[in-house]
């Protein structure tokens, strides 16, 4: 049978699967669920920095300017209840439940709250640290420079903090990509996530209000974060984790041949129950004995390898042949 066992940042895994931050991952019972159901490893829910903020009495300082003071009070109250401290008990009680590696995660507009605040979450027991940089630039006098300096000087204070292996989940919304990615690494992760799953906006045309808009991904989701890690594995050595629109084992495998390290999963879960994990596996162990691979990292990287995909020249004639209707 082939060999299911795999690294991540480092990180000894018994599968390339790892529930995402999400719901599920934001209590020890649905951790241990994600354990039992045979996950490689879990990323907790995220720790939003206005959270770290409020708890602090942060009135300014970053993305808590941008609320009204009724929404600053619902800050407070929220960090209050389930806020900073809640997080490291979080990370302490899945640490002692389960086996399997713990990563936590902050989402993050600035650096300042919590850059000090990740040697807490160390100090705590995770074993790896996922920025979820949920920056969204609005302001028409930055340009691309500036904000790729700013997301990379949260990397670096950071790295400076802590000693954990660190991973930086982004959005795909870059004029270089590769570039942005190259200097992350430079920063000091250790990886990254392709891709960040925005909050997804509707609008109440009635009411003249934004409304929330469907927040699980599809498989359809799957060729972009697909197309960037088969471009940037062979180019740009760090840990690929891929994210968004994983709902089968085939989607993994394709990932896996792409060049990713691990994949993310958390809307197939909610779709079809914590369960499906251990379907996803058993049906990955399949393919590769079906299809002569001894263990997922000999499939990892193959399609850089079989020598078939040049970015520049087969997109372009994939394209020419998509809007031509010649196949």
């Amino acid at each position: 049978m082939a060999e299911l066992t795999t690294s991540y940042l480092g990180l000894p895994l018994a599968n390339p699967f790892v529930v995402s931050s999400c719901s599920i991952t934001g209590t020890a019972k649905g951790v241990r669920q994600c354990a039992d159901a045979g996950a490689g490893a879990v990323v907790l829910k995220s720790l939003f920095e206005e959270q770290i903020t409020a708890e602090l009495g942060g009135a300014d300082g970053g993305a808590g300017s941008a609320f009204a003071e009724e929404a600053q009070r619902w800050l407070a109250e929220t960090a209050r209840v389930n806020g900073p401290q809640d997080y490291l008990t979080l990370i302490r009680q899945a640490k002692a439940e389960t086996d399997i590696p713990v990563i936590a995660s902050i989402n993050a507009v600035t650096s300042q709250a919590w850059v000090e605040y990740a040697g807490q979450i160390q100090h705590a027991g995770a074993d790896a640290l996922e920025l979820n940089i949920a920056l969204m630039p609005l302001n028409l006098k930055e340009g691309s420079d500036q904000i790729e300096e700013y997301i990379c000087g949260i990397v670096r204070g950071v790295r400076k903090a802590t000693t954990l292996p660190l991973t930086v989940k982004v959005g795909p919304w870059f004029t270089s990509l590769p570039r942005i990615v190259r200097d992350l690494v430079d920063a000091g992760t250790d990886g990254v996530v392709l891709f960040n799953r925005f909050y997804q906006l509707d609008i109440d045309p009635v009411a003249l209000k934004p409304a929330p808009g469907y927040q699980y991904s599809s498989p359809a989701e799957l060729p972009l974060p697909l197309r960037w890690v088969a471009i940037l594995s062979p180019q740009i050595r760090t840990q690929y984790s891929l994210s968004t629109g994983v709902h089968s084992a085939l989607d993994a495998v394709k990932a896996l041949t792409a060049g990713a390290q691990v994949v993310q999963v958390a809307s197939a879960l909610y779709l079809n129950r914590v369960g499906v994990i251990a379907t996803m596996i058993e049906e990955l162990q399949r393919w590769l004995d079906d299809h002569g691979y001894p263990s997922v990292d000999a499939l990892r990287g193959q399609l850089a390898r079989a020598g078939f995909y040049q970015p520049e020249e087969l997109e372009r004639l994939q394209y020419i042949k998509a809007l031509t209707g010649v196949s």
